[in-house]
């Protein structure tokens, strides 16, 4: 999951930070990691069994064709602990290392002249690059005046999204509250990110809501709060405006015990966006921790396969992005992130079954 800032790292480093509050182990966050020590790609695939299995295959099968689909490969940076300084930075990695979608940076399309954005919109089209989600900019799980602060200054970034095209945002919810009950949470949520989607809406675009299967967050905090799927669409139903999704995540899917049977009761129109992970191999479930994952089809603990699979069947058309928030991955220099998150979602997409 990104502040939900239209930047880069601005979701990824609000959910690092509220595992952290929880008591899971210490995360980097992407800025740091930007100036820890580098590793280079074969330290990486020795130190960590991210990429073990696609570093054992050649370099033909590793790059295997995959089956007709529709979802794209994307690149968000926050994610895989990448820095970069702005969306034409962004938009060549993204190209040099075989992504087909890329994460729009909002503050910086919304300032953007005509000018100026025609010429990025130019650069997108001429790198055959669509747009991810960005993340969202409000702040809706703290307090009133926070929450209003930050609802305020959506209209501008949303007709700034709307201008470049960008037609899908996504945020994440938290499993768990000291002071609200179920019930309050629920209704506090479905008030708020009511108001949120209203503005989107106006800018013709789709907020995806994320929720957080991992056990030891659930836990994390007094009250429990909604981690599965099928408590996340009482939400959206709740919220009622028409244009409130899912953002499904491998890990979360996978945490919560939800089913392929789950997945294929969805339709193209219910998902907004996509994350793809993997989990470490030797470690149950209910202990797993949310910021030590791996990047997908890494271990085989996770069966991505099923997962795309009802994706696909479901007729799927938006973005896919690895999020494992993994620190030898984070080490990196942006390039061999890249290359490594790349390379294990293309292995990914060749795992669909038709």
């Amino acid at each position: 999951m990104v502040q939900d800032g239209w930047g880069s790292h601005g979701q990824h480093s609000n959910y690092r930070s509220l595992i952290l509050q929880w008591g899971t182990k210490p995360l980097d966050s992407p800025a740091s990691a930007c100036h820890a020590a580098r590793v280079n790609r074969r330290e990486f695939l020795h130190t960590t069994s991210a990429l073990a299995t696609l570093a054992a295959l050649p370099a033909s099968a590793a790059a295997a064709p995959s089956p007709a689909r529709k979802m794209t490969i994307a690149l968000t940076p926050g994610s895989i602990g990448v820095s970069v300084k702005s969306q034409k930075e962004l938009n060549d990695l993204a190209h040099r290392h075989r992504f087909e979608a890329v994460e729009p940076r909002g503050e910086e399309l919304a300032g953007m002249s005509r000018e100026q954005l025609a010429e990025m919109l130019a650069d997108l089209k001429s790198k055959q690059l669509a747009w991810a989600a960005a993340g969202l900019p409000v702040d809706f799980r703290k307090d009133d005046r926070t929450f209003r602060d930050g609802l305020a200054k959506l209209p501008k970034i949303a007709a700034g999204l709307q201008r470049a095209g960008v037609s899908r945002v996504g945020t994440w919810l938290s499993p768990s509250h000291d002071e609200l009950t179920y019930t309050a949470n629920f209704k506090q949520h479905a008030t708020r990110l009511r108001d949120v989607a209203t503005v989107l809406k106006d800018h013709r675009l789709r907020l995806g809501l994320e929720y957080v299967g991992t056990q030891l967050l659930l836990v994390g905090k007094r009250y429990p709060f909604l981690h599965t799927l099928a408590e996340t669409r009482e939400l959206i139903a709740g919220i009622g405006t028409g244009n409130v999704g899912h953002v499904l995540d491998t890990w979360h899917w996978w945490t919560a015990g939800d089913t392929e049977a789950d997945l294929r009761a969805l339709t193209n129109a219910d998902v907004v966006s996509v994350d793809l992970n993997d989990a470490p191999k030797g470690i149950p479930k209910e202990q797993q921790r949310d910021n030590e994952r791996e990047l997908p089809v890494a271990t085989g603990v996770i069966d991505v396969a099923t997962f795309l699979t009802a994706l696909h069947t479901i007729g799927y058309d938006g973005p896919v992005r690895p999020e494992p928030f993994n620190k030898p991955l984070n080490a990196l220099d942006n390039d061999d992130a890249c290359a490594a998150a790349s390379g294990a979602l293309h292995k990914a997409m060749g795992m669909i079954r038709a």
